[in-house]
């Protein structure tokens, strides 16, 4: 932490002197030794740009671009000056480059400083630029197709939740580099721009001062012609060089496609790597070298290198190729030689759905398979409808399957199957229709209601006689998402309750640290959370649940008990859930009936239970089925309303009769709600 602090300390320092740099005046000795400082940093950059293997490697660059483009800016600030304040003389360094250019020949060497700086502006400039803006255009435009994959491939169990997070921060900061990458080419185009004008800037303020003798000397015209195109020129080699190499660092970086090696190994094994090429290019060579007029000893030469190049590389080819062979035939000795491992064998999946051959294409993506998408939508829907966290749906083929048939399993063990017919829509007849279409009879696996199987050509028809026809994969992702919600007590685990937990920590840390786990641990929170599942209640309101937790958990620590009081302060839910209209018809208790079951709950280690004789249960689980079926044959989904007092003993009395039948308590429903009465369970 201390060299973390001493770098920080250390940045901001340098950060400060750089901008200091373009007020504070400097030395021609001292500018000497920054423009070298200049030139090194800039070589460092472009070393550093070939050697890496993905630009997030160099993720700083941008704002580090942005550092040397102010620092350069500020060189050349003290150097323009220290032409025109101190007679064109700026330094040792701004002269030795200038010499090296101009040289004898004031005039070519002018235009060749002219050529070096419209190469930097109109070529790498500009390319990296427009690069850099493309580059961060299709990274953002395919952020969401490689955030579908990342789903598919966590749907599928090719990758941990671990690595899924890991790999769509990956995604996000790879479209953060090349944003700002463009952002930051800009500061590049405008350094060049002001290189030039600075450039101009220092040539004619040096004649006008040369010709005005300002500086206290008259200079005759070759004189100051010499001396200010020297500096001039000079100066402008020594900041377009850095910017050269910067610019180029720059469309480096942007420019590479994914690699797992540095520039260096991708070139000597892709532009070098084809011995074939290597013996064709030198035929080619060797056939004109006979051309006329063309240097026959140069191309000679290369015809004769390039093939011992390309035999060269043959022979490396053919040397890897046993090398692997061998390597491959010692780990399949060695992988014979291992003790089997059968640890993985004990791993079960939470859900995992089995297909049959035949309709392996629903979910193989690249046969137009869809199914993958939809089990991501699943989740997402579970978590908005129910609040939990749907654990990874393993996709996987079963050649045991029938050809058409699919299973569901929790836990390992079957809970659901179907069939589907490929090229087919299942056809749904509703109540109020009568005409009968043709097709293959069959029984829909989400609700286990009469469907038929219609072509697809027959599709329109069937719709028009008011039938509702889905795909395949409707169908099945339908059963899942039924299948998900009958079983997803069984699904919430202690670790996604913690999951939960942690997210509203976030928000709301001073009622999580109360009630967990200072009044109830993880397994308690998730015991109540099933209950409410159990039933087809939602949690994803976790704030309201933990603060009647918070209000009760000091009176009772029985589960069950606690349960209710939460179904009661989430009636406004419960409401919404199964009287979405406002209006409720019911089938309700004798009065006679709820003081009998009140006078016989008894209480035990395990929580209360009710304790009838096995003839009484009888009498009245058949009057409830009688009355329930009354209430199905009007086609009204059956509810059944109770004093709260006794709401879960008679739901648990009614479990066997049907896991799914809805018992609500009169405290779980809104004040505004209708009651009417279809029907009364009698004793």
């Amino acid at each position: 932490m201390a060299k973390l602090k001493a770098a920080d300390i250390l940045v901001a320092a340098l950060v400060i002197a750089i901008v200091m740099l373009i007020i504070v005046p400097l030395s021609a000795g001292l500018l000497d030794i920054l423009l070298i400082i200049n030139i090194a940093l800039s070589l460092m950059v472009l070393l550093m740009a070939l050697y890496i293997k993905d630009a997030l490697e160099i993720s700083i660059f941008p704002t580090l671009l942005l550092l040397l483009t102010v620092f350069r800016l500020a060189l050349n600030i003290n150097s323009t000056r220290l032409i025109l304040g101190n007679g064109g003389q700026a330094g040792r360094v701004i002269a030795t480059f200038g010499g090296f250019v101009v040289g004898d020949n004031l005039v070519v060497g002018f235009i060749i400083f002219i050529i070096i700086v419209l190469l930097q502006f109109i070529v790498i400039t500009k390319g990296s630029e427009r690069v850099s803006e493309v580059a961060a255009r299709f990274t953002l435009d395919a952020m969401p197709g490689k955030q579908m994959a990342i789903d598919a491939d966590l749907n599928t169990g090719v990758i941990t939740e671990t690595e899924a997070q890991t790999r769509r921060t990956e995604i996000q900061r790879h479209a953060d580099f090349y944003g700002a990458m463009d952002g930051a080419s800009k500061f590049v185009k405008g350094d060049a721009i002001l290189g030039i004008i600075i450039t101009v800037i220092n040539f004619v303020g040096g004649l006008i001062i040369g010709a005005m003798g300002i500086g206290g000397v008259v200079m005759e015209t070759d004189q100051i012609l010499n001396t200010y195109a020297l500096a001039t020129v000079g100066d402008g080699l020594v900041s377009q060089i850095p910017a050269l190499l910067i610019s180029t660092a720059s469309g480096i970086i942007v420019t590479r496609s994914a690699s797992t090696q540095s520039f260096g190994q991708d070139l000597k094994e892709q532009l070098f790597g084809k011995p074939v090429v290597m013996f064709v290019l030198g035929g080619a060579l060797a056939l004109l070298a006979f051309v006329p007029g063309l240097p026959t000893v140069p191309l000679l030469v290369f015809a004769v290198a390039l093939p011992i190049l390309g035999h060269l590389g043959l022979r490396r080819q053919k040397a890897v190729e046993e090398v692997e062979i061998g390597d491959t035939a010692e780990m399949i000795a060695a992988e014979k030689r291992k003790p089997e491992s059968v640890t993985s064998l004990l791993q079960v999946d939470l859900i995992e759905m089995e297909f049959g051959y035949g309709i392996i294409s629903l979910v193989d993506a690249s046969q137009g398979g869809d199914l993958l998408d939809r089990v991501v939508m699943i989740r997402r829907q579970c978590a908005l409808e129910l609040g939990i966290i749907v654990p990874v749906v393993r996709l996987r083929d079963n050649i045991q399957l029938g050809t058409n048939a699919y299973s569901i399993k929790i836990k390992g063990l079957e809970v659901a199957k179907g069939e589907v017919m490929l090229d087919h829509y299942l056809a749904l007849r509703p109540a109020d229709v009568e005409e009968v279409i043709d097709g293959i009879e069959t029984v829909d696996p989400a609700f286990g209601l009469p469907a038929v199987w219609v072509a697809e050509a027959d599709r329109e028809m069937a719709e028009l006689r008011g039938y509702t026809t889905i795909d395949a994969p409707s169908v099945i992702a339908t059963h899942l998402m039924e299948v998900i919600k009958r079983h997803a007590h069984e699904l919430l685990g202690r670790q996604q309750v913690q999951i939960l937990i942690d997210n509203l920590k976030q928000s709301q840390p001073a009622l999580v640290d109360e009630v967990a786990p200072k009044l109830f641990s993880i397994g308690e929170i998730q015991k109540i959370l099933a209950n409410l599942l159990r039933e087809g209640v939602s949690i994803r309101d976790m704030a309201s649940i933990l603060e009647i937790l918070g209000d009760y958990g000091t009176m009772t620590h029985d589960l069950q008990l606690l349960t209710e009081y939460v179904r009661q302060n989430l009636k406004r839910a419960i409401t919404q859930r199964f009287v979405p209209t406002g209006k409720a018809r019911v089938i309700t208790l004798d009065p006679a009936l709820e003081q009998m079951i009140a006078e016989n709950i008894r209480q035990t280690d395990q929580g209360s239970l009710v304790a009838l004789e096995p003839s009484i249960l009888q009498r009245i689980l058949a009057n409830t089925r009688k009355v329930i079926e009354q209430s199905v044959s009007m086609g009204v989904a059956p509810v059944i309303m109770t004093s709260p007092k006794v709401r879960k003993h008679f739901k648990q009395l009614t479990e066997q009769l049907d896991p799914e039948l809805v018992v609500l308590s009169f405290n779980e429903l809104d004040n505004n709600v209708e009651i009417y009465s279809d029907g009364v369970v009698n004793l």
